[in-house]
């Protein structure tokens, strides 16, 4: 009897220098965040956690970036030629796509919206909205007086849905406190943010969709897409200096890289953890 596989099976991670502009990401960075991480690798000598990236289709060694568009556009705005990564296959029972959802708080509910309303691109409707089959939701926003908004883009296409949803986010992203939850119960919720004023629950996405927004540049907004990498490699350390030499051949990199990890492995400096865990030097 086969079992379906889990955590504790998890395989060793594939990592691979490739070149930076072979990278596409998926969702938009978040500006707040990558100035200072551009001004922290400015003084840092190893990367620490590389990126999570896909390899977009056989044919063409591009890769869509799954977790990290902060770390990879950093990398590009300092002008590395190259970057580690963590290739991953998307298919894989070990690659889980979820969803975050939005937890506007420091706001009030009037406030809110009265910016939603004024947003051109979108149409909104209270409750749970019957609207055309070919109309899917871009969110639904439960507010903390119970009562609950539908959200959809005037237009289908994905570059208009993806700037659509954008606009809502930057909404509560500038006048508002955000916080990320797995949680879409808004009872719970509002017991983990006193603070709370809406829970903005977004539909699943799919690896299609990912892939997608990633060729045609129509981004996500950040914190949304959820990636769960079962066998995840940190507190990796590669020298960056490596990945400012531009003048080695890419496959001369990737077998020094090879040899650097089975030097890890032999002095073992490599571990595995199955077990989920929490922690508290992030």
């Amino acid at each position: 009897m086969t079992h379906p596989p889990t955590p504790a099976t998890a395989p060793p991670p594939q990592l691979r220098i490739v070149p930076t502009a072979s990278l596409r990401p998926h969702e938009e960075h978040d500006t707040q965040r990558l100035i200072p991480l551009v001004e922290r690798i400015k003084h840092e000598t190893v990367m620490i956690n590389p990126p999570i990236v896909a390899q977009i289709d056989e044919q063409d060694e591009q890769y869509v970036v799954l977790d990290g568009a902060n770390r990879t556009s950093a990398f590009a705005r300092l002008g590395y030629p190259y970057i580690l990564v963590q290739v991953v296959d998307y298919h894989s029972p070990f690659v889980q796509l979820e969803t975050w959802h939005h937890v506007v708080c420091a706001w009030t509910v009037d406030e809110l919206e009265r910016h939603l309303y004024r947003l051109p691109e979108i149409m909104i409707e209270h409750g749970d909205s019957e609207m055309a089959s070919d109309v899917p939701p871009l969110a639904h926003i439960q507010l903390r007086d119970s009562h609950l908004l539908t959200i959809a883009a005037a237009t289908q296409t994905t570059q208009a849905r993806n700037h659509a949803l954008s606009q809502v986010v930057a909404v509560y992203q500038r006048n508002a406190v955000l916080h990320r939850t797995a949680l879409n119960q808004p009872d719970h919720v509002w017991s983990h943010h006193p603070d709370g004023v809406a829970l903005v629950l977004f539909p699943a996405y799919r690896p299609a969709d990912v892939i997608e927004a990633a060729r045609e540049h129509a981004f996500v907004p950040p914190g949304i897409t959820r990636h769960i990498i079962h066998g995840r490699a940190l507190k990796v350390n590669f020298p960056l200096e490596w990945l400012q030499d531009a003048d080695t051949p890419l496959d001369e990199h990737n077998r020094r890289l090879s040899h650097w990890i089975e030097e890890k492995v032999n002095r073992r400096q490599v571990r595995y953890y199955a077990e989920s865990t929490y922690q508290f030097d992030e």
